[in-house]
């Protein structure tokens, strides 16, 4: 009888246990960039190529490491030990804290800083940049690397999600992102691009309230999204669930690896 009721009224009511429901999801903690809440209940796609083996193999050859918008230093911290210095920026301050108690104890200092108006160290610091979905600057990046350094980035496409935001009637956040205008801008610098790859895939949910906390966690996908202010919205995707199964929405990445001349 409910499911009659919902279905004839969306997208003008919701079910109070629903919107319950989903509410407790989205005020789910999340701290970094750690996404186990979802666990089974958000399936992603991968690129074909592996950016933690592509960064752990460039790590091992590098005396100064730094790592860009390391969120909580899950990603970094898996590539230790480290053989020379290694050396951290976070720009969003909750997870400073975060990423210093994971990284601290691995010898590695977590810096705060803008990596878009300029970080806190000396020209030609680093021989090998990590940036695994962070902004940047490509100027920047340029002026702290040693000559012959690394910079390697897997970046989310400025298309990324542009289904679901379609869906939600929002804009994408970042659509100048791109992998040809980011290796332009490195080209420019006079960098040698060793790897451009893009690659589009699959990320599916389970059921609404996991979406919810996904979009809690990533404000910035749907700008201002709150579970009651999008409940219509968020009505007719858990109908599609019941009547197609998991939401399907597009990934959209790319990958860069420039080096300084």
């Amino acid at each position: 009888m409910l499911e009659a009721s919902f279905a004839r009224n969306l997208p003008a009511m919701t079910s109070d246990a629903l919107l319950e429901a989903w509410k407790r999801d989205a005020a789910a903690p999340f701290a970094g960039w750690d996404f186990s809440y979802l666990d089974g209940r958000m399936i992603e796609a991968q690129p074909p190529w592996s950016y933690p083996d592509l960064a752990r193999a460039a790590v091992a050859q590098a005396e100064d490491v730094l790592d860009i918008a390391t969120g909580g230093g899950e990603v970094l911290a898996s590539f230790a030990p480290f053989p020379g210095r290694a050396t951290a920026v976070e720009g969003y301050a909750p997870n400073l804290p975060v990423a210093r108690a994971r990284l601290a104890p691995l010898g590695v200092q977590v810096f705060q800083a803008n990596t878009a108006s300029g970080m806190p160290f000396e020209d030609a610091a680093f021989d090998l940049i990590l940036n695994r979905h962070g902004g940047f600057r490509a100027a920047e990046m340029h002026r702290v690397l040693k000559p012959g350094g690394v910079f390697l980035t897997q970046q989310v496409g400025g298309d990324n999600l542009d289904d679901l935001t379609a869906a939600f009637g929002a804009r994408l956040a970042y659509p100048d992102n791109t992998l040809e205008r980011t290796a332009d801008a490195f080209a420019a610098l006079g960098c040698d691009l060793e790897l451009a790859q893009a690659w589009r895939g699959s990320v599916s949910f389970a059921d609404v309230g996991a979406l919810a906390y996904f979009l809690t966690a990533i404000p910035w996908v749907i700008d201002g999204f709150d579970v009651a202010a999008h409940a219509e919205t968020l009505a007719r995707l858990h109908w599609q669930i019941q009547a197609d199964g998991p939401l399907r929405f597009t990934y959209s990445r790319f990958l860069l690896r420039a080096v300084r001349r």
